[in-house]
């Protein structure tokens, strides 16, 4: 048998049609079957098997065949091409299943096909149609049944290595399906059938002797050997001897090991006094000696920590004292930060105002303020302004330092009663960070804003010193036309942004600036001697003085501000008279489209009407050929009813015939057996009179009352009732034939009416011819009704007709009145225009002009309010100054550098006090610890062994426990067995004279059966024969496997038993060439079990094919178990499979083994997805 080619449709896990060349696979012999878990390699045998035979392996029912992933219109079919005997056939198989229907909704049921052609002539021939006739004769092809097939040729691996395990009895099992060995377990049964009546007799009573020997051997605790030595179940021993012999020994020697398990009980429990004594003095010796090793290391590790712990304690002191002044540096670094904010926040509203020209000129008019800055001799040393710029710069430092200090106090979460970072260093970096006068965010602020120059007249952006009180009002011009924006700044300030008079008003803020630095407190500790309470009122008379120049500036700028209202209407009109314009040209274009698309539809109008006339013209001529097609439908329709009937009732008939003729070979036999019965009885009717006879009644036959010499029955004797059960059995038989060819002959005449009905043209046909002609009848029916809906159409195509014409001319009238009120609007927009032009002033809006006046006067009050807020803080800060300094000299420091210098974290401090603490305890525990008398005893001793001590302890303590157990258990198993002994002996008296007639008829039973004592191997008729096979089976399989393991291991059948009462005539054995020994196949690891069971299953395909006739056998499929073995094994087994290829002989593997995709060229690979499986060939000659 040689596969050529497989198409899979909708089948397993494939949801289309997929095609398995094998002669492409073939060509190299040896293939690959291989992918993914449930991509359907078991599919493709599955579907190989259910071409041939019609149904699958295992337990997959032949019902769910079908594809999940199949398409609904799309129906399961497996075709398969192969040559066998000499002839290549193709098989066609669909299963039952449902599809939908041609008419109407729903689904109905295809049923099963099955079709067999043969190649021959160059062409396929059709050879049957029928299941039971193509089963058939695959069948007397191959040789063998489904299940051998699965065994031969599809060779699953695991199933043979459990084969190669099992007991006797499975592969009694698996063998006796394989080989038929059905007639001789019938001969079996049939001798077992004689002896049955006279054992019946005995069976309770020896089935209870037997129960009491396995209760005896159960509790003696033996095993096979007990049972070797009575010989209970022998035929030629005489059970109840061998029963009472067995008893007394067991029982003798039960007393013996009871006496053994007593003094092995008392020396045991003697060790494990001893044993506990010694480890429980090693364990406290132990304790005692690491105690002292630990206080001497503490003692060590105390004497190097001693300069730390002075220190430590020196430290401690120090931060207490420092406790009392942390107050007051809190204190001062608050008010430093907040002098810090408030001075950046000056500068940075005096850069803003000066860049956006808005800076008042100082208390001097301005050509004074001129003439002083034309004056060189001002501005050198001894002039005001050396003083000023040196108290500028110490400010500066000072209040960076603060700032610094208060955001990492705040940032930190430290306070008074929290852990806090050592100032020095953190002050002192963030003075150097921060730049003089400056908050910290002028970098990330723009070229205005931060002091440096600007575009002429450009409104700058709200300083970011004045987020705080910002309320969201302000505008930013930056965004705006340069030309507008130097307009409208000319036009708040009154002069041109590049006048001397803003190089003035410049050079009088940088004077307020300077003046500013010097009156912070701490600035007059200078050269100019000035003290600290004069700054703060020069300061705080320059802050008023600015403060009030600048509010005159905002009421300046809210007045033009006031002016707006008016330009603001006129733009609201212009935009109103704007929208209107756009509306007018809107509704122009509106009317100017609707008479186009007017236009447009009349034109078409004649075209349009003369195709729903034509439509109405067609309907009508089909409304009259629909009568006549509506009459020719219908007789096809009953034609091809008739038809599916007919075939239906053809295979319907033919089932009937066949179970008639079965129905009539079974009353034959039983009609055969019935005679056969009564003709036995006849036989043994003097046998069965005797029976009847009794002493002093005269005979039925002769009338004599004495009966000298009665018959006796002669073998199995056949009674009256066996006669009637026989001839009960053949007229039941009789009335089943006799109904099946009623059955036969009703389907015969059904069959007849439905021929003349629809003729000999085949189904198919006549379906087709129905269908055709009722699609014509629905398609002229169909034609006749769209009669009405046509004339509607025309209808409401002359309705749209007029409806345009109107639509037409009304917008052509709308047009006309529209050119008046465009020429009005058009006047208004152009004075609007002017009007709002000159109320801009060059702005592109009221609106932005009126946003950049709320941006003035925004930024002159924030101005305002930093000037004054700058004042009152320099003044917190000095006074917090001088309340640190006083409070670092009570607690007995240099200066408050040296305090804060002392302070450490909460945290770090609880712990230095604990750490103090805890050298102390520790101290006076060591010492405590190191005068222990006992400890310092243990430690002059040899160090104690704990190990050996508990080891000791644990081995005695077992052997306890297996001493009391076995003496706990010999003394009832002799209790036991005298209970049980005194038992048998009174069962055996009861049975005794009935044993020797059983004896006699037991002997060839026995034999057969396989448990007879002169049967040594205990093999029953039919494992004899099984036997044969298997052995035929072994010594096939022996020559594969020893070339696969290298020629270590070759297996061989063996008649041993299998130990107790088991049964013998089935065993496997392994032969190791290694260490010249035979074991058991159940040893062998897994990769061995795999080779071992290839080996047993090829040499099984072997026989197999012997018995079925010769079939050859030239595609063999083995089936996993690849991956537990070595790469040299693997080798070998690959030369072995490859040894298959002999003869032109194709092999494939299915394996998940990634090296064999290497190994093997050619390949069939399974590729799994979302919407199926599909199969990709490798390595063949018409692929990559």
């Amino acid at each position: 048998m040689r596969l050529h080619r497989l198409d899979i449709t909708a089948f397993g896990p494939f949801a289309g049609t997929q095609r398995v060349d094998f002669d492409e696979l073939s060509a190299a012999g040896l293939f690959l079957l291989h992918g993914p878990t449930g991509a359907g390699k078991t599919s493709v045998l599955d579907a190989v098997c259910y071409a041939l035979y019609g149904q699958v392996p295992g337990a997959r029912p032949a019902t769910r065949l079908r594809s999940d992933h199949a398409a609904s219109g799309t129906p399961t079919e497996v075709v398969l091409e192969l040559t066998v005997g000499g002839r290549r056939l193709e098989i066609t198989r669909r299963p039952e299943q449902l599809r939908a229907k041609r008419r109407g909704t729903g689904t109905t049921t295809d049923k099963a096909v099955t079709l067999l052609r043969e190649h021959t002539g160059g062409r396929w021939q059709g050879l049957s149609k029928s299941h039971q006739e193509i089963g058939e004769e695959i069948r007397q092809l191959l040789g063998m049944s489904c299940e051998q097939f699965c065994q031969v040729v599809l060779l699953p691996q695991g199933e043979f290595a459990t084969f190669l395990r099992a007991s006797a009895v499975e592969r009694a099992a698996l063998l006796g399906r394989l080989f038929d060995t059905r007639r001789f377990r019938a001969v079996e049964h049939w001798l077992r059938d004689r002896r049955q009546e006279a054992q019946r007799a005995l069976d309770a009573g020896d089935e209870e002797l037997r129960q009491l020997a396995a209760r005896m051997r159960q509790a003696a605790g033996e095993t096979g050997d007990a049972s070797g030595r009575t010989g209970a179940g022998g035929a030629e021993d005489d059970l109840a001897e061998a029963l009472l012999t067995e008893a007394a020994l067991l029982r003798v020697d039960a007393r013996e090991r009871d006496t053994i398990a007593r003094a092995a009980l008392a020396a045991a429990e003697k060790d494990h006094r001893a044993a506990s004594r010694a480890a429980e003095a090693a364990r406290d010796l132990d304790a005692l000696q690491r105690r002292h090793r630990e206080a001497e290391r503490r003692a060590a590790a105390l004497a190097l920590e001693e300069p730390a712990r002075t220190a430590a304690r020196a430290r401690l002191d120090s931060a207490h004292r420092a406790l009392t002044v942390e107050p007051a540096l809190s204190l001062r670094d608050k008010a430093a930060a907040q002098h810090a904010d408030s001075l950046a926040a000056r500068s940075a509203a005096t850069r803003a105002l000066d860049s956006a020209g808005e800076l008042p000129p100082p208390a001097a008019t301005v050509p004074q303020a001129r003439a002083e800055t034309q004056q060189p001799a001002a501005m050198d040393a001894g002039g005001p302004q050396v003083p000023l710029q040196a108290a500028e710069r110490a400010a500066k430092e000072r209040a960076s330092t603060a700032r610094a200090g208060i955001s990492a106090q705040d940032a930190d979460g430290w306070g008074p009663a929290t852990e806090r970072p050592s100032r020095a260093g953190t002050l002192g970096d963030r003075a150097a960070e921060a730049p003089a006068g400056d908050t910290g965010e002028g970098a990330d602020e723009p070229d205005h804003v931060a002091g440096r120059p600007t575009d002429a007249g450009t409104l700058p952006d709200q300083p970011r010193s004045f987020a705080a009180g910002d309320t969201g009002e302000g505008v930013d011009a930056r965004g705006e036309d340069a030309g507008q924006a130097s307009e409208g700044s000319a036009d708040w300030t009154g002069r041109t942004p590049r006048s001397v008079e803003d190089a003035d008003a410049s050079g009088g803020a940088a004077a307020a600036d300077a003046q500013a630095a010097a009156d912070r407190p701490g600035s007059g500790s200078g050269s100019t001697g000035v003290s600290g309470s004069s700054s703060d009122a020069s300061a705080t008379d320059e802050a008023s003085a600015l403060a009030g120049r600048l509010a005159r500036r905002v009421a300046e700028v809210r007045e033009e501000l006031g002016g707006l209202a008016a330009a603001e209407e006129a733009e609201a009109r212009l935009a109103e008279v704007g929208r209107r314009r756009r509306e007018v040209e809107r509704d122009a274009h509106d009317d100017e489209g609707a008479v186009r698309e007017a236009q447009a539809w009349l034109e078409r109008w004649p075209r349009e009407r003369a195709r729903l006339q034509e439509r109405l013209d067609a309907g009508a001529e089909a409304a009259a050929r629909a009568a006549a097609l509506g009459a020719e439908a219908e007789v096809a329709r009953a034609r091809s009813v008739a038809a599916a009937e007919r075939d239906d009732l053809a295979e319907r008939l033919a089932r009937a015939e066949e179970a008639a003729r079965a129905a009539k070979d079974r009353a034959q036999d039983a009609r055969q057996a019935w005679l056969d019965a009564r003709e036995a009885r006849i036989s043994g009717i003097a046998a069965e009179l005797a029976a009847e006879l009794v002493d002093g009644s005269p005979c039925r036959v002769c009338g004599a009352e004495e009966h000298p010499a009665p018959a006796h029955p002669a073998g199995q004797h056949v009674t009256r009732a066996d006669e009637e059960m026989a001839l009960a059995v053949y007229q039941r038989a009789q009335a089943v034939h006799d109904e099946a060819c009623e059955e036969a002959s009703r389907l015969a005449a059904a069959h007849e009416g439905a021929l003349a009905r629809a003729g000999e043209a085949p189904r198919r046909e006549l379906a087709e011819a129905a269908r055709e002609s009722a699609a014509r009848h629905a398609e002229a029916e169909r034609a006749a009704a769209d009669v009405p809906e046509a004339r509607r159409a025309l209808a409401r195509a002359e309705e749209e007709r007029d409806r345009r014409s109107a639509q037409r001319e009304q917008a052509r009238s709308r047009a006309a009145a529209r050119t008046s009120r465009r020429e009005e609007l058009d006047s208004q927009y152009a004075q609007l225009t002017e009007e709002v032009a000159r109320a801009r002033a060059g702005h592109p809006s009221a609106q932005a002009r009126r946003g950049r006046l709320a941006a003035r006067i925004a930024l002159l009050e924030r101005a305002v309010e930093a000037v004054r807020e700058q004042a009152d803080n320099a003044v917190r800060l000095a006074e917090a100054e001088a309340a640190l300094s006083a409070a670092a000299a009570s607690a007995g420091f240099a200066g408050p550098e040296e305090a804060e210098a002392a302070l450490l974290p909460s945290g770090e401090l609880r712990g230095l006090e604990q750490q103090v603490a805890a050298w102390a305890k520790e101290e006076v525990a060591v010492a405590a610890e190191l005068g222990a008398e006992e400890p310092a005893a243990a430690a002059a001793l040899p160090p104690a062994d704990l190990a050996a001590a508990q080891q000791a302890q644990t081995a005695t303590e077992r052997r306890l426990r297996d001493a009391s157990a076995a003496a706990s258990a010999a003394a009832a198993r002799c209790r036991e067995l005298d209970r049980l002994g005194a038992k048998a002996t009174a069962r055996v008296r009861r049975l005794a004279p009935a044993r020797d007639e059983l004896r006699r008829l037991k002997r060839l039973s026995d034999l057969a059966s396989g448990t007879s004592a002169e049967n040594a191997y205990r093999m029953e008729l039919e494992t004899y024969v099984l036997a044969a096979r298997l052995e035929q089976v072994a010594a096939a399989a022996a020559v594969r496997l020893e070339r696969m393991s290298a020629g270590r291991y070759t297996l061989v059948h063996t008649d041993a038993r299998t130990g107790g009462r088991g049964k013998s005539g089935l065993g496997l054995m392994v032969v190791d060439a290694w260490t010249g020994t035979e074991r058991d196949t159940a040893t062998l690891s897994g990769g061995e079990t795999f080779f071992a069971s290839l080996a047993l299953a090829l040499g099984l395909a072997d026989v197999v094919t012997d018995e079925a006739g010769g079939t050859r056998l030239d595609t063999l499929f083995v089936d996993e178990g690849f991956g537990s073995l070595d790469e040299q094994t693997l080798d070998e087994v690959l030369d072995v499979l490859d040894g298959l290829r002999e003869r032109d002989r194709a092999v494939g593997i299915v394996s998940h083994v990634a090296d064999l995709r290497h190994r093997i060229p050619a390949q069939l690979r399974l590729v799994k997805g979302r919407d199926g499986s599909t199969v990709r060939m490798r390595g063949t000659a018409g692929t990559s």
